[in-house]
This record gives C-alpha cells, structure tokens and sequence, in this order.
C-alpha cells in the first residue's frame, strides 16, 4: 500500500480513547479480567499495510506489529483471498483425523528454507509457547535427558513450562510458581551493561566459561536435553549477542551432545533482515520454533528439526486438536510468497538503515538515549537517566510511549528494567509512514527528555 506523497498517514479525529472505544473500555471492565494487558486504549476497527483505523475513525502508524506477528502488513490481499478460497472448501477437519494438502505443502516449504542441509521434518501447532513446549518434549525424548537451559532476559511464552524458561519475574512469573522442574538459565552477555575494563570479547568468554561450570556445579551435561535460545532477546530488550558467543554456545552443545533450539518466534521471517536472525551467526540448530509472522496473524507455529530428531516421538505423542489449522497453513504459504516476491528481508535492512539513523541522531542530541541497537528492522533504543551510571528510567519510557500513542504511532517498551522502546513495524510500511512516524517519535523525545548543551 502506497500513500500519496506528502500526505499524512496519521488521522486523529478524536483524543484517545474515544467516545465508542470509552464504551467498549467499559464493556471489556465488566467482562474481561484485568489479566491480559492492553497498550492502546482503544479498539481496531480497519487494517491495511501499516496502518490501524480505530472505531472512532482514528488512524495510526503501527510500529508494534502485533508484538513482531505483522511483517507482512495488514490483510496483505493475496493472504486474504487465499484465507477466503480456503474458507468455501472446509474451515477444519483436524489434522489428526483427515489431513489436508496445505499442512504438507507448508512442513515442505519450511524445511526447504531453514538453515541447515541435513533432512529436516516440520509439524505444526497453535502459538509460540506451545512450540517451545514441543521443541523440549522432542529434545527429552530424542536425548533421553530431562534438563533444559535457557539464558537470563530470555522469553519464551507464558503456559507453565514456557514460563519456566523465561526470566523475568513480573509480570510473567509472579505468583504462579512452582515452575516446571529441571529448567535452569545462565548468563547471556549484555555489552551496553558489562564493565568498563571488559571487552565483549572477555564477557563472552566468562559467560561461555559459567556455562562450562554448570555443569561441574550444577547439572551434568549427560543430564541436559537441550539450551534454548533468541538470537536476538525479544522481551529482553533487543539484546544482541556477539557471533563468536552463538558460536560458542553451539560448540558447547555439540562437544556434550546438547540440542540447540533457536527461538525464532519474534526473530524470524524477515525481522532482523535475514529470513531467520539464527543465519547472521551462521549456525545450523538443531531445532527451531517459529510463530508469530508466520501467517500474517493467523494463529499458527512450527517446530522444524533435523529429521532423526523430529522422529524421536512416536505416533500421538506431539501434536494437537487445532495444530497447523488449514487456514494458518494457506495464510502461511501466502506469506512466504509474498516475502520472496516483494524483497520483503531485503526491506527490513533498509527499515533498520533509516531508523538506525535517525535513532543516533536523536542520541548525539539526548543523553537519556543510553544505546541504539538491533540486527535489520528489529531495533530498539535504551533510556536511562544518567548516560554514565546508565539508570534505567521506566518512568520516561513509560510517558514517551503514551505520548507517541497519543500522536497516532503505536509503539511498545521491552526489557527487563521496562526502559526500552523497541521497534516491530511491519515490513509493508511506507517510506513515507516510517519518516512520519519517526518524526513523531524523535519530538516527542525532545520534548519529554534534556538534550545536550
């Protein structure tokens, strides 16, 4: 979708929320448990590319992406008609009972495209937790060990044991324990936070080091099925590590005959400008958990694997009622059409080109901005309160996002101290739309934050 030039995207009728998205706020108090959070107060009406039209006729830049599911865009029209032509054959007839075309098609085209030219096998399933709650059943069950490693920052979804894995307390954790047993995390390096004598060179090293001690403390490495990691942390806000410490990592795995399951669920189709974040530190895993943009915001994830490890389990032990629905699978094979057609991994790099400097330039001029960073169009800038002491300042980051969502761009935080802006748009986005919606951004951080004398 094009706009015309020099017209602005952005559209507000009404200041947010609303006077219907008031009503369905009070709506949602009655029937809605608090438990699910909401970071517009207001409701979708319309989608189109990067864009959101509320129901007060409002629209918006989207910059959030449904948390990184939008990267084809809105109702891309080809996955629309797809999902229409799939919807006057037969909506479900659950895998397991009678297998439909699609479901193969798709296992098919993801083997094909995942890194690694070993035999892979795919199967299907509903959200990226339940992926990564397959991955470790099959890597039990192909290891016949039981423990599984996952690394500080780390997310990997909110059913129990996915839970178990990620680290970090609230709002995911807290008061829902006790958690899945034999799950443990270690250090992952976080170069804007490590000391000052330090080279990244020397903290990968003394994480890899920790890593080695686990098991002598700890856990034994017969006693590990598998390490679970995001190559670039999602949640955790936007962390990138070294290539020398995903090397590192995997070389730790295969000395002791670890799995390595790359959590590719915000990561993956395009994001961090290759198809898959894993293939910038040119390792092949031995599993792989995909979601998200999968099918453009169908509810649909993957778990690809070397063949020999996919077939651990047998017949009924993977699998469930709604894995892999024929619509999630007609939507996903219309998106990688459309990724290849359109450039779309080519377009992320130039995303993260125009916003990487943009985002500098508002750090030359704004001490707040303590690091910009991020692989391709999955970028994120860091504020803190003091450049030197680098504080966190959750407070400024908080007030920053409502500004911008109150100025039409939807935009999210992340991190473990709540105090990063991070940035999802959807690759469809415009020239136009972006410049527009990074001007938003760039005012409303001068207004809210000191510059530089």
């Amino acid at each position: 979708m094009q706009t015309k030039q020099n017209e602005k995207s952005i559209k507000l009728k009404t200041t947010i929320p609303g006077p219907r998205a008031s009503e369905l706020l009070e709506l949602k108090e009655q029937h809605v448990p608090r438990g699910p959070f909401n970071t517009m107060l207001t409701f979708a009406e319309k989608g189109e590319g990067a864009l959101l039209t509320d129901v007060d006729g409002n629209t918006f830049i989207d910059l959030a992406g449904a948390i990184g599911s939008m990267n084809a865009g809105h109702c891309p029209p080809k996955v629309v008609e797809a999902l229409k032509a799939q919807v006057d054959q037969y909506l479900h007839t659950c895998f397991h009972v009678m297998m439909y075309e699609p479901y193969i098609q798709l296992a098919k085209k993801l083997n094909e495209m995942t890194p690694g030219n070993r035999e892979k096998k795919t199967f299907f399933l509903n959200s990226g937790a339940e992926a990564v709650e397959n991955a470790v059943k099959i890597a039990r069950k192909y290891t016949g060990r039981k423990s599984i490693i996952s690394f500080e920052r780390g997310y990997h979804g909110r059913t129990l044991l996915a839970m178990s894995l990620t680290s970090k307390v609230k709002p995911y954790k807290y008061g829902f324990g006790p958690f899945a047993p034999d799950t443990y995390k270690m250090a992952y390096p976080y170069y804007y936070r490590k000391h000052a004598s330090m080279t990244e060179e020397e903290l990968d090293q003394e994480v890899l080091k920790r890593l080695e001690d686990f098991f002598l403390g700890e856990v034994p490495s017969d006693e590990v099925a598998a390490i679970i990691m995001e190559p670039v942390q999602g949640e955790g806000g936007f962390v990138v590590p070294s290539k020398g410490f995903v090397q590192g990592v995997k070389a730790i795995c295969e000395k002791y005959g670890i799995l390595f399951i790359a959590d590719e669920v915000q990561t993956g189709f395009g994001r961090t400008g290759k198809m898959f974040a894993i293939e910038h530190f040119d390792i092949e895993p031995d599993l792989m958990v995909m979601s998200k943009s999968i099918a453009a915001g169908l509810p649909i994830s993957a778990v690809t694997g070397r063949a020999e490890v996919m077939e651990a389990p047998s017949p009924g032990e993977i699998g469930g009622t709604y894995g892999g629905s024929p619509l999630g699978c007609v939507a996903a094979l219309e998106v990688i059409e459309m990724m290849e057609e359109e450039g779309l991994v080519e377009r992320a790099n130039k995303i993260g080109k125009v916003a990487l400097e943009r985002f500098q330039e508002m750090q030359d001029s704004h001490p707040v901005i303590g690091e910009v960073r991020g692989l391709g169009a999955m970028l994120a800038i860091e504020i803190v309160k003091d450049p030197v002491t680098k504080e966190p300042d959750k407070e400024l980051t908080g007030r920053i996002l409502k500004e911008c969502h109150n100025r039409g761009v939807i935009v999210m935080g992340a991190g473990l101290y709540g105090n990063v802006i991070r940035l999802l748009s959807p690759l469809v986005i415009t020239d136009d739309q972006l410049n527009e919606a990074l001007d938003v951004i760039q005012n409303v951080v001068s207004e809210l934050a000191p510059v530089h004398q």
